[in-house]
């Protein structure tokens, strides 16, 4: 972990800190002494389940691709990209080429464009139930909740945005025209922020840009690849969401299911924004202020708050981290926090050539 990874790190636990020292420390620590350690052990089995369902649906995606590789390889993988996700200010995307290259590593008859290609591929169907959960949040705001108008309105701006990058990525698919276009643009802005060297990127980007369209349009056609996939993403945003609300039950929180949804899909967004490696500490401020202005008391929500971080961010970074030595150290010495998930891919590649 490079310097500025631990300095931004060390910035997102502060703002946390003193959102806590605001609820009162002394609070939250007896908020925490009544949680029942059952159901929170029940949360944490709860999320080793999503990150078995995460491993099924990239299984089933590498298999369509005719790369058969078996969940107990790729449960790692997983966990190690989730790892990545976390340390990185990549819109949580960092850690996807990381598993592309681990995998690709793995074995010799998997390029790297390919692995990418199921990568992305994975990403963009966790991408879809997320749009139709955020605009179901955003619709229950604005009839049920006494919201900013501006909040509401950068929420509808953010899945907005959300919903033109999942558009574009189909109809890429559809129309491989309009994917050249695409490509074409992409490599515009490349010449244009990389004078130099920029031809190994250019070559990057079309082999990517090429295997997610071979990829996306197997599982199009496959139709029950495809319906098991996309209720997979349902399952697995389902089951993040059941998390957090067995992680209230275990302070004794009477929360509604459908709060516990709309507050985490909320979250989801801010944690998008890549500027904390993440979304640690602005991630739980939005949690510890919605949850408060829903009627669960201050202390409860940084104390459930806290241990619900502590389960989905703070659990797989560290197993992840863990992991990451198996695979060797060329994989961690070319990840660093300021490396966009383009500079980060780059360096996978070229490693994965040597």
């Amino acid at each position: 972990m490079d310097r500025k990874t631990i300095i931004l790190l060390g910035i997102s636990l502060l703002i946390l800190a003193v959102m806590l020292w605001f609820v009162g420390i002394d609070n939250v620590i007896n908020a925490l002494k009544i949680a029942n350690i059952y159901i929170i052990a029940l949360a944490v089995v709860t999320q080793l389940i999503t990150y078995v369902l995460y491993t099924l649906r990239w299984q089933i995606l590498n298999n369509l691709a005719d790369m058969n590789v078996g969940i107990k390889k790729l449960f790692p993988m997983v966990l190690v990209g989730l790892a990545v996700n976390n340390i990185t200010p990549s819109g949580r995307g960092g850690g996807e080429p990381v598993r592309a290259y681990i995998l690709s590593q793995d074995n010799d008859k998997y390029r790297f464009e390919e692995t990418f290609a199921t990568v992305v591929a994975d990403r963009a169907l966790d991408t879809f139930p997320f749009v139709v959960l955020a605009a179901v949040t955003i619709a229950s705001m604005a009839l049920f909740f006494d919201f900013p108008i501006w909040l509401i309105a950068v929420m509808i701006v953010a899945v907005i945005g959300i919903v033109a990058v999942l558009v574009i990525l189909i109809y890429m698919c559809i129309n491989p025209s309009f994917g050249g276009r695409v490509e074409g643009w992409i490599i515009g802005l490349v010449r244009r922020f990389y004078k130099k060297n920029s031809e190994k990127l250019e070559a990057q980007i079309h082999d990517a840009i090429f295997g997610f369209q071979d990829t996306m349009k197997i599982l199009i056609s496959n139709k029950k690849g495809l319906v098991l996939t996309i209720s997979l993403s349902f399952i697995i945003w389902i089951s993040e969401i059941v998390r957090v609300y067995l992680v209230f039950l275990a302070f004794g929180a009477n929360v509604n299911l459908i709060v516990i949804g709309e507050v985490f899909i909320l979250a989801c967004l801010v944690g998008m924004i890549p500027l904390l490696p993440g979304g640690i500490g602005a991630i739980d401020s939005v949690m510890i202020v919605f949850y408060s202005a829903a009627g669960i008391s201050a202390s409860v929500s940084a104390a459930a708050t806290v241990v619900e971080r502590l389960i989905s961010y703070w659990m797989p970074t560290i197993i992840g981290m863990v992991i990451l030595p198996y695979f060797g150290s060329s994989v961690l010495d070319k990840i660093s926090f300021g490396s966009s998930d383009e500079e980060i891919e780059e360096s996978l590649k070229e490693e994965s050539e040597k």
